[in-house]
């Protein structure tokens, strides 16, 4: 039995976030005494905004080797000022703003997938350098942004709710269900998760292993921009450092859903739990009256331990 309990909890890793979100549940409902159902409904908002980049930071560390982009802040910025600069405020500008984030999106994923695997520069200072560019062009144009004329369908998707539940959330889990299909279900997730576990033998298989690299940052930088042009339909306008809170908590979210840092295997539906279970975490600090700094540290300190018991797990096979 116990085993078997075992072989489970390792195939379905997602369990583990899951456990954490009801045993912080139940605590906060016990310290504060009014944390309830609605409340969780307010966490879930948030963690439905990182899920885009979280998805996105999933897919890159899927491939191996240390890859982790780093661009996820600056993007998830600059597709708010985008969508602030460009707004009309009418469906057909909104379609206008939408096809410039998403074509931004792809530029700077192919940037940092030309970086990466044609430059040879290591994932994490390729990103991290686009992201330092980013930031700059978003500094510039800070100065230009006037009044936003937020559309009707930004604020459905942002803002909106259908009966009592958020459209955001809705969103979140139809991504969530697609990122499962993409890759439990289908051939891309098995060549992804080949990528992850050796590119040598992966080749050997005939794989693209180049194209598949290329895939995950130009989906984590689309999925980032998304989510700064959503963003801003929630917060009704963009500023900077909009997206720095991403960084720490995309990560975050993929290591605490069982996502294995070192590649070869990924959990959309742990990526969602691991977002939730972050979220939660945050809000017990934010409870607690930890300060904006110690609760980075804190929440650097979860995802160091789990790292930790994910590479002593790795070491035992």
């Amino acid at each position: 039995m116990a085993e078997a309990t075992l072989r489970f909890l390792r195939m379905r890793r997602w369990v583990w976030p899951l456990i954490g979100i009801l045993l912080l549940w139940v605590a906060l409902t016990v310290l504060t005494a009014r944390f309830s159902l609605y409340s969780l409904s307010g966490v879930a908002i948030s963690a439905s905004f990182l899920l885009l980049p979280a998805l996105g930071q999933m897919l890159v560390v899927t491939t191996g080797r240390g890859n982790i982009d780093l661009s996820i802040p600056g993007l998830v910025t600059l597709g708010a000022y985008v969508s602030v600069m460009t707004s009309t405020g009418t469906a057909a500008g909104f379609c206008v703003t939408l096809a410039l984030i998403v074509g931004g999106g792809l530029a700077i994923g192919a940037l940092n997938a030309v970086l990466v695997l044609i430059l040879r520069i290591p994932a994490m200072i390729a990103t991290l350098a686009t992201g330092y560019i980013l930031a700059t062009a978003t500094l510039i144009v800070n100065a230009r942004i006037g009044m936003f004329q937020r559309p009707d369908a930004l604020a459905f998707l942002s803002v909106g709710r259908i009966g009592d539940m958020p459209v955001i959330l809705i969103v979140a889990i139809l991504a969530c269900g697609l990122a499962a299909i993409l890759l439990m279900r289908s051939a891309y997730g098995r060549k992804l998760f080949a990528v992850g576990q050796s590119q040598d033998a992966a080749r050997l298989a005939g794989v693209k292993v180049g194209r598949v690299i290329a895939s995950t940052f130009i989906v984590s930088a689309v999925l980032s921009a998304l989510t700064g042009m959503l963003l801003s339909g929630y917060a009704g306008g963009a500023f900077l450092e909009m997206g720095a809170p991403y960084l720490l908590q995309s990560v975050g979210a993929v290591v605490l859903g069982g996502t294995l840092i070192s590649g070869g295997s990924a959990t959309a539906l742990g990526t969602l739990l691991g977002g939730m279970l972050l979220v939660m975490i945050v809000t017990t600090m934010q409870i607690a009256g930890l300060p904006p700094g110690a609760q980075d540290i804190l929440q650097g300190v979860v995802i160091i331990l789990v790292l930790a018991a994910a590479g002593a797990r790795l070491s035992d096979r």
